[in-house]
């Protein structure tokens, strides 16, 4: 879902609710005057870095909900990363930090801003972070095609194809190469969890590893086996020292298993790099490319800092090694290919529903006025101060509102629901329904769908919301959002049915 709030209206006029920019638009929370910009085709097209607000993050993942963790741990990491959706369809990661791990909220914007001017497309790129009281998070680039851990260890189809191994490890070199190149070198803990694949089945390196996981504390949460040694030594993160853990990450790739170093340099030593390989792979590769990938391997593992080779280095040893650079990626994964097409519903279609398919306002309006106030309950809590003469006069302007309305007089209708709404005492997601219907009929899909966003920011999980978002994204032409948008209304109301035993 993607809105404001809760059911529960703050009692401030909805207008003054810091409104979402339209979903054709990017979002646009509030910008740092420095904001970076994702124009250039490096950057993989990622939207300007900005400050999010806990409201929005929250919404985006459901009240964090326990079916949004994406982390590989679980519940049970550290600090968990939600996937959440923007009201402008934008899938997004946010990583939750545990209170008080990033004390002072200016040393923690100061590095997130840091991070966030980073842009490249072989990143999965910050694109935003909040300090709200004692929360601290951070916001990225979604990426749905699992982790490097899940593809090399985890498989249930088909392992990864060795040309799309040695892909893997160009495209983090590059990663590696490009952050260092912009005065970001230090990665923290750099694994095959860290690496993450893109709708197109493109690796990408998550930007969370270039900020700590707290002011001051651990670098490296893996198993002291994979860590480098200076580090166990002096506690401090270098260059150097994810170098090394890039190391770590080929020997991933070889022999698809997480090997302890030292075990995998003592194969290397005894000269047994076929015994290293992926057995999976069933031979299916080149024993001079492997070979290469193991010498890399093996001087990124040294034991002394100053004996590894640097992140251009990296890159200039990988970019030969690429034999299919036509093949896209999601070929190589046996992913299916990341389509535009609008979905259809999963489901059979309401009265609603099937009137919004088709577009047909009359059948809409038929509907709302059938409907009338039943689905406002419960999103109003009223003082008996607050009935008051300004109390009585909204409702009769809102009551005037439901004449016009029913009469078919839809601008004098928008009028006088612009009355109650204004005042802000009471919010009615039944209100704002019907006003953007108004808008449509007169030909204004921008305003329609921002009175169906803030129907949905009032009710959360109202069906009826994102009916009319979706009638309002089809007048825009952005149709694969109007049919998403319409199928999350037919899951919404088919759970509400459930629910009510129907």
């Amino acid at each position: 879902m993607g809105c404001c709030e809760s059911k529960v209206s703050e009692k401030q006029p909805p207008e003054k609710i810091q409104t979402q920019q339209l979903a054709h638009n990017s979002r646009n929370p509030t910008h740092h005057p420095n904001t970076t910009s994702g124009s250039d085709p490096e950057t993989g097209g990622a939207p300007p870095f900005s400050e999010f607000s806990f409201a929005d993050l929250k919404a985006a993942t459901n009240n964090f909900s326990s079916d949004y963790i994406v982390s590989e741990s679980g519940e049970k990491a550290p600090n968990l990363v939600y996937k959440g959706r923007l009201q402008n369809r934008r899938w997004i990661a946010v990583k939750k930090f545990t209170k008080m791990a990033w004390p002072d909220p200016k040393q923690f914007a100061e590095e997130a801003w840091g991070v966030g001017k980073l842009r490249h497309r072989r990143l999965a790129n910050l694109i935003g972070y909040c300090c709200d009281g004692d929360e601290r998070l951070l916001v990225a680039e979604y990426m749905p095609t699992d982790t490097l851990a899940k593809h090399l260890f985890h498989w249930e189809n088909q392992t990864i194809e060795w040309a799309m191994r040695l892909r893997v490890a160009l495209y983090i070199a590059e990663a590696l190469d490009y952050c260092s190149t912009e005065g970001r070198p230090l990665y923290h803990d750099l694994n095959a969890y860290r690496v993450l694949f893109d709708e197109d089945g493109d690796p990408r390196l998550s930007c969370f590893g270039l900020m700590r996981n707290s002011r001051d504390g651990k670098s490296y949460s893996t198993n002291l086996a994979y860590t480098p040694p200076e580090y166990l030594r002096n506690g401090r993160v270098t260059p150097e020292s994810v170098v090394y853990s890039f190391g770590t990450v080929l020997l991933d790739l070889l022999s698809g298993k997480h090997i302890p170093p030292s075990h995998a340099l003592d194969m290397i030593r005894g000269k047994n790099i076929i015994l290293l390989m992926d057995s999976h792979l069933e031979g299916k590769f080149s024993t001079e490319e492997a070979t290469v990938v193991v010498n890399l391997a093996s001087q990124c593992l040294q034991y002394e800092p100053r004996e590894r080779p640097n992140t251009k280095d990296l890159v200039a040893t990988l970019s030969p090694l690429q034999t299919k650079p036509d093949v896209p990626s999601y070929v190589m994964l046996g992913i299916p290919k990341h389509e535009e097409a609008p979905s259809t519903p999963q489901c059979p279609l309401s009265a609603m529903g099937d009137a919004c398919s088709r577009m047909d306002l009359t059948a809409i309006h038929q509907i709302l006025v059938m409907t009338h106030y039943r689905d406002d309950e419960g999103t109003n809590e009223l003082s008996f101060q607050e009935w008051t003469q300004q109390m009585r006069d909204m409702l009769e302007a809102r009551k005037r509102g439901d004449y016009a309305f029913r009469d078919k007089d839809f601008k004098g209708a928008i009028d006088c629901y612009s009355q109650f709404i204004d005042v802000g005492t009471m919010v009615s997601p039944t209100v704002f329904a019907r006003r953007g219907l108004c808008y449509l009929l007169n030909e204004q899909p921008d305003a329609a769908l921002r009175d169906a966003m803030q129907a949905q920011c009032v009710y959360p999980d109202w069906p009826t919301a994102f009916y009319m978002q979706s009638v309002a994204l089809a007048k825009l032409d952005m149709h694969k959002d109007a049919a998403d948008m319409l199928n999350e209304a037919t899951a919404l109301e088919e759970k509400r049915q459930r629910g009510r035993g129907l």
